[in-house]
């Protein structure tokens, strides 16, 4: 079994920061690719920022520049710090990993349970 716990959400005023982090535990092998969602009200799922094992990186246009994805492999954790956030950020965020888990050959996508980040303008 693969547990994602997430922390970091928060209430932050425009323009002020917050770092997310997710940590995965259980009976893992091996983790690719690492990444961040987020959600807005009434809105669909997208990709906000994703890093794979060798450290690559890509990020949404609209957080480029102002976000920065980073992972720990030894503690198999991803980090997601947010400067300059916007209300347009308001969001649950969602920490996902693809994980090779002892018993399975397979990578398989985990999901945390989503952080609430709500940016006041």
């Amino acid at each position: 079994q693969v547990q994602l716990v997430e922390s970091g959400g928060g209430l932050v005023q425009a323009g002020g920061s917050l770092r997310l982090s997710c940590a995965a535990s259980g009976s893992i092998i091996s983790i690719r690719t690492m990444s961040w969602y987020r959600q807005a009200s009434g809105k669909q799922r997208e990709l906000v920022a994703g890093i794979a094992s060798g450290g690559g990186t890509n990020y949404a246009d609209s957080v480029k520049g102002r976000f920065t994805i980073s992972r720990d492999n030894a503690k198999n954790t991803v980090y997601l710090q947010m400067n300059s956030l916007k209300p347009e950020d308001t969001a649950d965020y969602y920490c996902n990993a693809e994980i090779a888990t002892y018993g399975r050959n397979v990578f398989s996508d985990y999901w945390g349970q989503g952080t609430q980040v709500t940016v006041s303008s």
